[in-house]
């Protein structure tokens, strides 16, 4: 069992997480979900506009909120600050443990990456999507009420601290240590 930060030690974090890079920063992490809390960490991977990240379940999970129960294209992928989740947990271990298939050092801000924003991520771009990205009972779960009150606070949704949703728009390959770039 892992002791949880309190709200009070993750917001220490904020000024860092702030410093996030606005226009260039790079991949953190890479994770594929394979199976329902299955989690794979990969070295490089390949985005694809149907499938999203291929060899995660998203696509065959499909979307229990969509009206027909496929998978809803707005939430293809997630990609989350990689200073947040450092701030969440602190070892680095445990992120895939979020769920998020990308972590990024990235200022993932509504200020910065407004929806409809492009992003290049590796020989990849993908668009940030409307549909908000919340810490939910799983997350509170793995990482305490404190964390899910961190992300979803006011500042937290501002911040998108729980990170950001969005599409592939043109299919590539993505490595760690790749740049992730405004377009």
């Amino acid at each position: 069992m892992h002791e949880n930060r309190t709200l009070q030690q993750m917001e220490s974090y904020l000024e860092q997480i702030q410093d996030s890079p606005a226009n260039e920063g790079a991949v953190a992490m890479i994770v594929s979900r394979p199976d329902t809390n299955k989690r794979r960490v990969l070295k490089q991977a390949e985005l694809h506009d149907e499938q999203g990240l291929v060899g995660d379940n998203w696509l065959a999970r499909g979307n229990r909120h969509m009206p027909d129960g496929r998978a809803d294209p707005k939430c293809q992928l997630t990609l989350m600050n990689s200073r947040v989740i450092d701030a969440i947990c602190g070892d680095k271990a445990r992120w895939p443990e979020a769920g998020d298939q990308f972590f990024v050092d990235f200022d993932l801000s509504t200020e910065n990456l407004p929806p409809g924003t492009h992003l290049g991520i590796g020989e990849a771009v993908v668009e940030v999507t409307d549909e908000p990205h919340l810490g939910c009972k799983k997350f509170s779960e793995r990482f305490g009420k404190d964390a899910t009150a961190f992300v979803n606070s006011a500042g937290g949704k501002s911040l998108n601290l729980r990170g950001v949703n969005a599409r592939v728009i043109k299919s590539g390959a993505v490595a760690v240590g790749d740049g992730v770039k405004k377009l």
